[in-house]
């Protein structure tokens, strides 16, 4: 990666990690506590990228290898299933699991959208632009759905002790386990579509760098081996 284009990516990673943190301040200034935010999907996907996030910037900084690219697809993934549910699910009117939504005083609005849009679409951005190409798998789609089978499990076992559900599809109390079953088994098949879908734009993209003409601008900043940013002008012609 390039002097340049390891800036514009440190700078990437910098705007997650604010953004993470503007998200989850701004809802602890209402009702919500950040103890009480805590057991949410919404958090701890944040926090995930966010510390990912951080790390990459660091190694990007430092101008070490990007990190794990399943790692990274994974977290990807987890993000863009908070953004994907919460706009789709949770806050259209039209969905039979859609959740009332409050008036919230403005800090408390920026902060949920924050959460919801604007770090899921920093992260997605992220990773199209700057994760290395070719090295994801069908079989990582699969992989990725344990986080959010444990996090399944985690919400019906604090359920049980507290009688509250943070969402609707998971809620036992009003759907019974019969109920959560089906959900799961519906979200559990989106998320892996969607896991799919990462997987599909990665080979895409890993095939594009592999056909670009020579001296074509690169399409993505992370593919395999050097770039035309990363060869001295003054190379002889047989190494551009």
């Amino acid at each position: 990666m390039s002097l340049r284009r390891r800036r514009v990516a440190v700078a990437f990673r910098l705007a997650i990690v604010g953004s993470v943190l503007a998200g989850i301040v701004l809802t602890a200034l209402g009702p919500a506590t950040v103890t009480g935010l805590l057991p949410y999907f919404t958090i701890q996907s944040n926090l995930a990228v966010g510390l990912f996030a951080g790390y990459a910037g660091w190694r990007a900084w430092r101008v070490r290898p990007e990190p794990s690219s399943a790692l990274k697809g994974a977290v990807t993934l987890y993000i863009s299933i908070t953004g994907v549910v919460y706009h789709l699910v949770l806050a259209n009117p039209a969905s039979p699991f859609a959740m009332p939504q409050p008036d919230r005083a403005l800090g408390e609005a920026l902060g949920n959208q924050f959460l919801h849009t604007v770090v899921p679409l920093l992260a997605i951005a992220d990773w199209a632009l700057f994760d290395q190409r070719g090295r994801l798998r069908v079989r990582h789609a699969a992989w990725w759905l344990a986080f959010p089978l444990a996090y399944l499990g985690f919400a019906l076992v604090r359920g049980l002790v507290v009688h509250r559900y943070p969402y609707p599809f998971i809620d036992a109390g009003q759907l019974g386990y019969d109920g959560v079953s089906v959900s799961a088994v519906y979200f559990a098949f989106a998320f892996w579509l969607l896991g799919l879908l990462l997987v599909g734009v990665d080979r895409s993209l890993s095939r594009r760098v592999a056909t670009r003409p020579a001296g074509a601008p690169a399409v993505t900043v992370a593919a395999p081996g050097p770039t035309p940013d990363d060869v001295p002008e003054d190379a002889p012609a047989g190494q551009r």
